[in-house]
């Protein structure tokens, strides 16, 4: 009975494991079908999209546009780019462009002013167009240059003056262009005296319309060159024809060794007429090299022939009381420009100027009327004859260049006057004396005493008699100048306190100035309480 009952249970235990066994058996094969049976059918599955033809990159050039001097190459980078590159210039006449197939490169070469276009191809078939422009550079920019200059000292201006002047001079620059610097350029502070060198370097800019700019730097050494003052024995003067209708010659003289020389020059150019330049040559005459010192006050151009005179007579009166000058050497049987002034139309222009041989033979100063678009440097025609007008003014050579007077006035006594351009020079040339004395310099030593036990107020006065007038004055060593004041006004330029039983010293120089109406008188006289120099509603300045 047990051991029936423990089989049982055994039985009983297996019965799962043999379940599964069967479960595992694999199925018999089914019959291969035949035609005649229903096919089967599978899920279906939805066609793949056609992919579009990849768009080729385009051709990428650097720069994007080239901008080529004459003479001159730039080079072009160029990318994305299958097989060989063929280039195509549209106007061969302007550009060449050669290609570097392993660099991927174009270099083009400017043969003559203007635009065109570079077509860029490559094995594809694709094509890139690059703008291309075709210049000339506004000029070439000197890498150093030296200036000789005088002066007891030479100040701040006019070192800067100086240098400016010299970088303009010897920079080479195309017509149509100009060379951009200024006297806040010059890293020069101070003075520069005599026998002293200063040194340094200036940013340079040549542009012009049409033209590439050029960019760079000119290293300038001044020499303030030692020389004695000069006391001129002639004055030359240059105002026929004033009004200008033609080019050509205005004045013509020699400047001998040893003959210093002070040369005033005055024209206008009326509006309707083309563009001028009024140009002043000295040709070194001998077989061998010629020193000139020259020492100039330029004014205008300017609309205004008053302001003209005044610009140029306060700028003179200023460098010759320093005796700041310019020094250039001439190379024998040659001709160099010592002085130019651009003249617009409707405008004046004005200038003094002393000059002197220092070392060499006989100068000859040729002042022309040029075209403003000339070469300056072309230098005067030979033997031409002078130009010549209708309304007289004085052109020659006078042989009074300088008045000194020396006085005492006494404060009690009648008011001092002293006259300026009142006598007129003969010309030693033929031609009109030099009414007004204008460019004459005048120069006053006054001595005012006090024989009163009071201390005296005085003043000096201005007094124009011919016409409107401005004026410069250096009293004292000090500039004092004066805007346009009406004939027969009178007006105080200085005024001093004269202690009791004492006196005082001062000294006046001053020139008549090109534009305005002489003579003048400069009158001491007691002070009148009138408005003081300099304050609201005078003149002086």
């Amino acid at each position: 009975m047990r051991r029936l009952t423990a089989l049982v249970f055994a039985m009983a235990a297996l019965a799962p494991f043999a379940t599964i066994a069967q479960a595992q058996t694999p199925p018999a094969p089914a019959p291969e079908s035949t035609p005649t049976e229903s096919p089967t059918y599978l899920p279906s599955t939805p066609p793949q999209a056609t992919a579009a033809p990849a768009t080729p990159p385009p051709i990428v050039v650097s720069p994007e546009g080239g901008n080529v001097a004459v003479g001159a190459t730039q080079v072009l980078t160029v990318e994305s780019v299958l097989g060989n590159i063929t280039v195509t210039v549209h106007d061969p006449s302007i550009l060449d462009a050669a290609v570097d197939q392993n660099a991927r490169t174009i270099t083009l070469t400017g043969k003559a002013p203007g635009t065109t276009v570079v077509t860029i191809t490559d094995s594809r078939g694709l094509s890139r167009d690059v703008p291309v422009r075709v210049g000339y550079y506004a000029g070439q920019i000197r890498p150093s240059i030296t200036v000789l200059i005088t002066g007891d000292p030479s100040s701040q201006d006019f070192v800067r003056s100086q240098a400016v002047g010299a970088i303009k001079r010897e920079t080479s620059v195309r017509p149509g262009g100009e060379a951009v610097v200024g006297t806040d350029d010059i890293p020069f502070d101070g003075r520069l005296d005599q026998d002293r060198v200063a040194e340094f370097d200036v940013p340079v800019l040549i542009q012009g319309e049409n033209l590439f700019s050029v960019t760079g730097t000119t290293h300038v050494r001044v020499e303030n060159v030692a020389v004695p003052r000069i006391s001129p024995a002639s004055m030359l003067v240059s105002d026929f024809p004033e009004r200008l209708t033609e080019n050509g010659e205005l004045f013509t003289s020699d400047l001998p060794p040893e003959q210093p020389a002070r040369f005033l020059y005055f024209h206008y150019n009326p509006p309707g007429q083309p563009d001028r330049r009024i140009v002043l040559h000295a040709q070194n005459m001998s077989s061998g090299p010629a020193v000139v010192q020259f020492i100039t006050g330029n004014g205008g151009p300017s609309p205004n022939e008053m302001q003209a005179g005044h610009e140029s007579a306060q700028r003179f009166l200023e460098r010759l009381v320093q005796n700041e000058g310019r020094l250039v050497t001439i190379a024998p049987n040659s001709s160099s420009v010592v002085a130019q002034q651009d003249l617009p139309p409707g405008q004046v222009v004005c200038a003094l100027l002393q000059l002197r041989v220092l070392s060499g033979g006989n100068v000859r100063l040729t002042l022309d009327a040029e075209d403003a678009q000339s070469d300056p440097n072309d230098g005067p025609a030979a033997n031409a004859p002078l130009l010549q007008g209708t309304a007289p003014h004085a052109r020659g050579k006078y042989g009074i260049p300088e008045f000194h007077f020396a006085a005492v006035w006494n404060t009690t006594g009648d008011y001092l006057e002293l006259p300026i351009g009142q006598i007129p020079l003969p010309n030693q040339l033929k031609g009109e004396a030099l009414g007004g004395d204008y460019g004459v310099l005048q120069s006053f030593v006054v001595t005012v005493q006090n024989p009163t036990n009071s201390p005296q107020p005085i003043a000096i006065y201005e007094n124009p008699r011919g016409g409107w007038a401005t004026g410069t004055y250096l009293i004292d060593g000090a500039v004092v100048q004066s805007h346009r004041v009406p004939p027969f006004s009178r007006y105080k330029i200085r005024q001093y306190v004269v202690p009791a039983k004492g006196f005082v010293r001062t000294t006046i120089v001053t020139m008549p100035e090109g534009g305005s109406s002489y003579p003048l008188r400069l009158i001491f006289a007691p002070d009148d309480g009138s408005v003081a120099p300099g304050a609201p509603g005078s003149p002086i300045y």
